[in-house]
């Protein structure tokens, strides 16, 4: 009986390490390997409409570019309050909102906080959640830095702010939490309305403690210095650093305590004062891929090193980069989907074209592509979603369409797609049992 109880045990265990894997989930901003793929959903839908296919659809207050966040039976969206007045700038309210996967239900909402603002195709609900299973983390626009728990209560709450003084972008804070081994990486990167530096910080995930907050200075200007994208991880040097993007350059800092170790620059060759950056980059098999302003250039470079590695560390590049939307990977190429609805595919070591700008549906892209089940999903501003093969050969497998404004990245998990529109959270796909 006593071996019958430990095997038991073993298999609960076992289970329970499965579940909780978080490649079978999509805990943060471009899913578990930080490069918008999946490497567990299968048999995804490759077609839908507003009723086909449809599991269930949830009325949301208003909009947001912010992805979906899932984890099991959860999905987490943050949602500004429906209303908002450009006009006369009402302060509406800012949300956290969990919804049960299985249909749709809204299990709970938490208010935020106020100060709501609409700058161009963002609000201040715009950087997405993240969650490690147990415990939810999300950053407004405004500041607001909290942690809450699966059942909506409130862990740790603190206004970034109040406390390290006023964001300074142009268009608004954007940049969603990093989440890795208990710790939040978070970048604010700036300059267009303030004089003050641009900094990152690392906070204990649990306590909401500060461990340490480093200024990552810039020699660019007026609203160069602003970057709207995610910090990334990359391996180099026998070890993963934390690497920023913005303010005409590439960072790559140590994770104990944020020292910048290298510099990678040639993002803004002319100069220019207004070559702010929104994509977040990308790394993989020892490169970073990295876009500039709408994509001139697009750099790919080996990281590592020490100081100013512009010149040593460049791989290739060219201007066929994205302005919005962030590039991924099926393993074996690079796509990227431009602002345009032209896609291409390169080899990720030389650069070669594989796909030479291919248009897929016209419109204009802010969502980013993600792949998963060897295919590749692409959802335009207007609701369309193109499903294309992930390979060599450029093939196109269905257009589907929602017919509603759509900033956020559709998110794969399981056999289900996740698409977020103006005004409702869509599950499609296969049933959950």
């Amino acid at each position: 009986m006593k071996g019958i109880a430990l095997c038991l045990l073993f298999l609960w265990v076992a289970v329970c390490m499965l579940a909780a894997n978080p490649e079978k989930n999509w805990p943060q901003w471009r899913g578990p390997h930080l490069n918008g793929t999946s490497s567990t959903a299968k048999n995804l839908p490759v077609t839908w409409s507003q009723t086909e296919n449809v599991v269930w659809r949830t009325k949301l207050p208003s909009w947001s570019a912010a992805t979906p966040i899932i984890w099991e039976d959860t999905v987490f969206v943050t949602s500004a309050q429906e209303g908002f007045s450009q006009a006369s700038e009402v302060p509406d309210k800012l949300f956290l909102i969990a919804v049960n996967r299985a249909d749709g239900a809204i299990r709970w909402q938490r208010l935020l906080g106020q100060g709501n603002r609409f700058y161009m195709k963002q609000n201040m609900a715009s950087p997405s959640p993240v969650t490690d299973g147990r415990h939810v983390w999300v950053m407004t626009g405004t500041g607001i830095l909290a942690c809450f728990d699966f059942e909506g209560n409130q862990v740790w709450r603190r206004d970034i702010q109040e406390e390290y003084g006023a964001f300074g972008l142009h268009y608004g804070y954007a940049s969603s939490p990093l989440l890795y081994e208990g710790r939040l990486y978070i970048q604010v990167l700036h300059g267009m309305t303030t004089d003050e530096p641009s900094y990152v910080f690392a906070v204990d995930a649990i306590t909401g403690s500060t461990i340490w907050k480093v200024i990552r200075p810039t020699d660019a200007v007026r609203e160069s210095p602003d970057n709207y994208g995610t910090p990334i991880l990359a391996h180099a040097d026998g070890r993963l650093q934390l690497v920023i993007s913005g303010g005409d350059y590439l960072t790559g800092h140590e994770m104990e305590q944020g020292r910048e170790l290298w510099r990678m620059g040639g993002f803004n060759p002319e100069k220019s004062r207004t070559y702010r950056t929104i994509a977040t980059s990308l790394a993989f098999d020892g490169m970073i891929y990295a876009s500039s302003t709408r994509g001139k250039p697009l750099i790919a470079f080996r990281p590592g090193g020490t100081g100013d590695i512009t010149q040593t560390n460049l791989a290739w590049q060219n201007d066929l980069g994205a302005d919005v939307p962030s590039p991924t990977t099926d393993g074996k190429r690079i796509y990227l989907v431009n602002d345009n609805g032209i896609i291409v595919a390169f080899d990720p070591k030389t650069g070669a074209l594989l796909w030479d700008r291919r248009r897929i549906d016209p419109g204009i892209y802010s969502a980013s592509p993600v792949i998963a089940d060897n295919k590749i999903y692409a959802t335009n501003e207007d609701g369309t979603t193109t499903v294309l093969a992930a390979g060599d050969e450029f093939k196109i497998l269905a257009v589907n369409r929602l017919d509603s404004y759509t900033l956020a990245t559709p998110v794969p998990v399981d056999d289900q797609i996740f698409i977020r529109t103006a005004e409702y959270l869509y599950c499609i796909g296969g049933r959950r049992p």
